[in-house]
C-alpha cells in the first residue's frame, strides 16, 4: 500500500515556516503597514508589485500573477515535486514527518534523490579536497600559492578551498573503497568522458562551487604547474545538481550582504570575488564564465537596484563589461563600473596595498555612462568629424538600452558636452541611428550585409572534433569526400584538411594559414583552445563519419528520384538512361540497409 504524507504534518509544515523569512531568502521584503512588498522572484521588475499578507499566509504579485502558499513558492522557486516541497520545508523547520500508511517513506522523486546523492559525493570530495590542501605535504605548494596571494587561513576555511592530488587515478580508487558504484561515478563530472578512471582535476587548486543553500555541487581548478597545454581554469560542465548559467559564485555567502547594501559587484574570477569577501566587501559574486547570463541577473534582481562591474581590463574583460552594462540596462539596473588601479585584479590590490584600497575602489566607482564615454574617446578620434560619428554610434547602443525616456535624453547631453557636439544634430541622428550606420560605412540598407555568425551543424561538429584530434583525419578521409558535407563550412574545413594533408602541413597552423574565412578561423582557434572535443573517441568520430556518408546518400538517392519522376523513357537512349538510374538507386539503397 502506498504511503503519504499525513495531512497533520503538511499542516504542522504549514504553521512552522514563517512565509515572510521564507519568502526573504528570496527577494527583499519591506514592511507596509501589517503586511510586507517586494520585487516579484518571479520575474525582473523594478517596482515591487509582490505582495504578502502574513496573517493569511500568502503571497501574490499584481504584475506576473504568481500567487499562493509556502508550499506553492517552493514547488516555483525549487522546481520541487509537492512530495518533496513538504520534505525540503519539514527539514527546514524541524518538522517530524509522519505518513498515513506505516512507518515507510514513499519514494522520492529519481531526478530529486540522484541529485541529492551527487550533491553528498561532491561535498564529501570537496572536504577531501580541503583536507588535501590544509593538511598534507602534497597539498603544500597549493597552500602557499593562495598564502602569497593574500589569503587567510579565515578564507580559505570559508570558501572550503582544496587540492586535486596531481595522480589522476587516485580519486576514482579512493571513492571505490567509500562504496560508490563505478555506474554512479562515472556520472557524476568528476572523471574523464573518454578515461573512466581518470580524474577530471589533477594537481589543481580547487574551488567548491556552492548553490544558493550552501551545497557543493560542482568544481573550478585552477592550473598549478603552468602547462601550455592545459587550460589555466578548468570548470565543472552543467550537471543534475549543477546548472552554469543559473549560478553565481559566493551568492551563498553574498546575499545577506547584497539585501543589506541594496547592491551588487558582479567580478571575474574566483579570486577576485575571494579578494573582496577578505576585504570586508562581503556582497560581491561571480559569474561562472565572463558571460553573464539573464538567470543569474534574476537571481539578484529582487535584492538591488545598482551593479557593480568588476571584470579585468583586457579585451575579453572589457568585451564582458560592455554585455553585462547593456543586459543590467534593459533589466532596470543602474551600473557602476570599479576601475582598480596599482593591480591587474582585486586579488593584486588587496596584496599590494591593503584592504583599504580595495574599499576606496569600490567606493569611487563610475557611472556606466561615464566609462563608456571615456573609453570612446580614447578608442576613436574625436576631433575629427567621422571619428566624433563613430563614438557616438557606439554610445547609441548603450542609450537603447536605457529603460527610461528621461535617462536616454541625460546621456545624449551627456554625449554632447563629451564631444562637443550639437544637441539637434545628436537627437536627429539617435532617431535615424540605422540610416546612419547606413550612411557612415557606405552602404545601402541590408540585413544580408552584416557578417553571420557561423552555425554549428553536426557536419561541422563532426569536422572540429577531427580538427581538436588530426590523428583522426585518416579515418575521416578514408570514408569521405569534400561532396558528401552539405554544410559549405564542413566542406571548407574539411577541404583545407584534405590540403594540408597532401602537402604534409597537416597542423592547427598549416589549417590557419590556408583559412581565408576569418569566422571559421575565429572558430577553430577556440574550439582547440578550449579543449571543447579533446575527448572525442574513435567511436564517436566513425559515429559522425557514418552520418555524414548516410545524409550523403540520402541527398544523391533524392536526386535520382527527382530525375525518375521527370524521365519520359521515349527513345532508347532514355531506356538506358533510366536503366542506369535505377541501377545506382539499388546500390545507394543496399548502402543505406548496411
Amino acid at each position: 500500500m502506498a504511503s503519504f504524507i499525513s495531512k497533520e504534518t503538511i499542516e504542522a509544515v504549514q504553521n512552522a515556516t514563517d512565509i515572510v523569512s521564507l519568502i526573504g531568502e528570496y527577494t527583499k521584503l519591506e514592511p507596509r503597514g501589517k503586511d510586507y512588498w517586494g520585487c516579484c522572484p518571479f520575474h525582473n521588475e523594478k517596482t515591487p508589485s509582490f505582495h504578502i499578507e502574513p496573517d493569511k499566509r500568502f503571497y501574490y504579485c499584481f504584475s506576473c500573477h504568481a500567487g499562493g502558499d509556502v508550499i506553492k513558492f517552493i514547488m516555483e522557486q525549487e522546481k520541487l515535486s509537492y512530495a518533496d516541497t513538504i520534505l525540503f520545508l519539514a527539514k527546514r523547520s524541524g518538522v517530524e514527518v509522519k505518513y498515513e500508511a506505516g512507518d515507510s517513506q514513499p519514494a522520492p522523486d529519481p531526478k530529486l534523490k540522484l541529485s541529492e546523492e551527487y550533491i553528498d559525493l561532491y561535498e564529501r570530495t570537496a572536504s577531501m579536497f580541503h583536507y588535501l590542501l590544509t593538511e598534507t605535504e602534497q597539498g603544500k605548494p597549493a597552500l602557499e600559492y593562495i598564502t602569497k596571494r593574500g589569503l587567510s587561513e579565515k578564507t580559505i576555511q570559508k570558501f572550503k578551498l582544496g587540492f586535486a592530488p596531481a595522480d589522476r587515478h587516485w580519486l576514482k580508487k579512493f571513492l571505490l573503497g567509500k562504496n560508490f558504484s563505478p555506474e554512479f561515478l562515472g556520472g557524476s563530472g568528476l572523471f574523464s568522458k573518454k578515461y573512466q578512471d581518470t580524474a577530471f582535476f589533477s594537481n589543481r587548486l580547487m574551488f567548491p562551487i556552492f548553490n544558493r543553500r550552501g551545497q557543493v555541487v560542482a568544481f573550478g581548478g585552477r592550473q598549478l604547474d603552468n602547462d601550455p597545454n592545459s587550460p589555466k581554469y578548468l570548470n565543472s560542465g552543467d550537471l543534475i545538481q549543477y546548472k552554469k548559467g543559473e549560478t553565481l559564485y559566493a551568492f551563498n555567502f553574498a546575499k545577506k550582504a547584497i539585501k543589506e547594501n541594496k547592491k551588487v559587484i558582479f567580478c571575474e574570477g574566483y579570486m577576485d570575488c575571494i579578494a573582496y569577501h577578505q576585504c570586508g566587501i562581503e556582497y560581491a559574486v561571480a559569474p561562472l564564465g565572463t558571460a553573464l547570463t539573464d538567470e543569474q541577473v534574476r537571481l539578484v534582481r529582487p535584492f538591488t537596484d545598482e551593479v557593480l562591474l568588476s571584470f579585468d581590463a583586457d579585451g575579453a574583460g572589457q568585451k564582458a563589461t560592455m554585455r553585462a552594462m547593456l543586459m543590467l540596462r534593459r533589466a532596470g539596473i543602474t551600473v557602476r563600473i570599479i576601475q582598480l588601479v596599482g593591480g591587474k585584479d582585486p586579488a593584486e590590490i588587496m596584496i599590494n596595498y591593503g584592504a583599504e584600497a580595495l574599499t576606496n575602489a569600490v567606493s569611487n566607482a563610475i557611472l556606466d555612462s561615464d566609462f563608456l564615454l571615456s573609453k570612446l574617446g580614447l578608442e576613436y578620434s574625436v576631433d575629427t568629424p567621422e571619428g566624433k560619428t563613430k563614438a557616438s554610434l557606439a554610445f547609441f547602443t548603450y542609450v537603447d538600452a536605457l529603460q527610461s525616456d528621461i535617462q536616454k535624453e541625460s546621456c545624449l547631453e551627456q554625449l554632447c558636452q563629451a564631444f562637443n557636439l550639437k544637441p539637434e544634430a545628436v537627437k536627429r541622428d539617435f532617431l535615424n541611428r540605422e540610416k546612419a550606420h547606413e550612411r557612415l560605412n557606405n552602404r545601402q540598407p541590408s540585413a544580408s550585409s552584416q557578417p553571420q555568425k557561423i552555425k554549428l551543424t553536426a557536419e561541422l561538429r563532426s569536422v572540429l572534433a577531427v580538427m581538436a584530434d588530426l590523428d583522426k583525419y585518416k579515418m575521416m578521409r578514408a570514408e569521405l569526400s569534400a561532396d558528401d558535407f552539405e554544410d559549405f563550412s564542413a566542406k571548407q574545413l574539411f577541404t583545407i584538411l584534405e590540403e594540408c594533408f597532401k602537402d604534409n602541413s597537416l597542423s592547427l597552423t598549416g589549417v590557419l594559414n590556408r583559412c581565408k574565412d576569418g569566422r571559421l578561423a575565429d572558430l577553430i582557434t577556440s574550439v582547440v583552445s578550449l579543449g571543447e572535443y579533446r575527448d572525442n573517441t574513435r567511436n564517436a568520430v566513425q559515429d559522425s563519419i557514418r552520418m555524414i556518408k548516410r545524409r550523403s546518400l540520402e541527398r544523391r538517392r533524392n536526386v535520382l528520384m527527382e530525375r525518375l519522376r521527370h524521365l519520359s523513357p521515349v527513345t532508347a537512349d532514355d531506356k538506358e538512361q533510366l536503366r542506369e538510374i535505377l541501377r545506382e538507386k539499388m546500390e545507394i539503397d543496399r548502402k543505406l540497409l548496411q
